[in-house]
């Protein structure tokens, strides 16, 4: 990652919180901010069960080992008069998280979330740094129109980042008028324990579940652009299927893309390698210098080799040729915890604050 030392300097850090902190993508998050630059994580929050409980004992660890000046913290309640902290990492179950999340925003919280609940609301930011940080304006008609004092801004799809990411340069570049994608979805993406070891071994599961639909809408508001306050979604028609199979961490996305204007696979690669996306996301302490890079190899992306580019933050993107059918594809891989979940969400903060959107403390 390349970060700037100006940007990254030394200042106050924030107090923050992560709702569902004991499950995966919780996990992910007191990974990512346990010695963050700009917050300090001072509250781990998870179900009625866990609260009051040491956190190390509540929790099946999952990756690395539990920092123990984390492990010994005791667990809080998902309430919001549990919770000091101004700014709220989501890691919580959809099921759950509409009445939390909202509960949170109406007591004053910033809710950085990765639930789908709130995604495709006109008021809500659906974020990704690199490519519309100017959403962000949204927030202002969000407080006005619900009467709340804090905030939410969530995360796209974890396979939704990873196409959008890939689309960008191109899009701005050439215009994008139509894709055909196909993911192959890494189970890590079901949470944990997640999809059943005798049906995923040796197996692909043609089905997630509500998937198809949030790629296809997500994809187009991501790719909006904003006017009079509001976003207008990118006119692009997307045709989305996704399958699960037996990876452990990296979303793939197989893509034909249709073009306004049609460039050759030389120019599309072109475009990729000198996107540097918006000029706001590039000095952050997550952002990664490019956000998109090219694969080395014909037979590149593939997760066990490339899901961890940039401190997972990274997309890779590679087989970049002609279709025949429509102008061109490629494939496209990213870490769907990191880049797709928690680590998303943190970059969303860090834009926040350097944007003076959160107020220093």
């Amino acid at each position: 990652m390349t970060t700037s030392p100006e940007i990254a300097r030394a200042r106050t850090r924030h107090r923050v919180a992560v709702l569902g902190a004991t499950g995966a993508v919780g996990q992910t998050f007191v990974r990512l901010l346990a010695d963050h630059p700009w917050f300090e994580l001072t509250e781990l929050a998870a179900s009625e069960r866990s609260a009051g409980r040491v956190y190390g004992d509540v929790t099946r660890w999952l990756e690395g080992e539990l920092p123990g000046k984390i492990a010994s913290r005791h667990v809080v309640a998902c309430d919001p008069s549990a919770i000091e902290s101004d700014i709220v990492f989501s890691a919580l179950d959809s099921a759950v998280a509409a009445e939390i999340e909202a509960a949170m925003a109406r007591a004053g919280k910033l809710v950085l979330s990765n639930a789908r609940n709130f995604r495709m609301d006109a008021d809500v930011p659906l974020l990704i740094p690199e490519i519309n940080p100017d959403h962000v304006a949204l927030l202002q008609g969000q407080r006005s129109n619900r009467g709340w004092p804090g905030a939410i801004v969530t995360n796209p799809n974890c396979a939704a980042v990873v196409a959008a990411m890939a689309l960008a340069p191109l899009h701005q570049a050439f215009g994008v008028r139509q894709v055909f994608m196909t993911t192959m979805q890494a189970v890590s993406g079901a949470g944990y324990p997640g999809v059943p070891t005798l049906d995923i071994l040796g197996n692909v599961i043609p089905l997630i579940r509500d998937e198809e639909g949030k790629i296809e809408t997500e994809t187009r508001k991501i790719l909006g652009r904003m006017e009079s306050g509001s976003v207008v979604e990118a006119d692009i028609r997307i045709s989305a299927q996704a399958n699960r199979v037996p990876v452990e961490h990296g979303h793939t996305v197989c893509m034909s893309i249709g073009l306004e204007r049609s460039a050759s696979p030389e120019e599309a690669e072109q475009a990729i390698t000198e996107w540097r996306g918006a000029e706001l996301a590039r000095n952050l302490p997550s952002a990664c210098l490019p956000p998109v890079r090219l694969a080395i190899g014909d037979d590149r992306p593939q997760p066990r080799r490339d899901v961890m580019a940039g401190g997972g933050m990274q997309i890779t993107v590679g087989r970049v040729r002609a279709d025949p059918i429509l102008d061109l594809r490629l494939v496209a891989l990213g870490h769907n915890t990191i880049r797709g979940a928690a680590g998303a969400s943190v970059l969303h903060a860090e834009l926040l604050l350097s944007s003076g959107a959160i107020r220093e403390p």
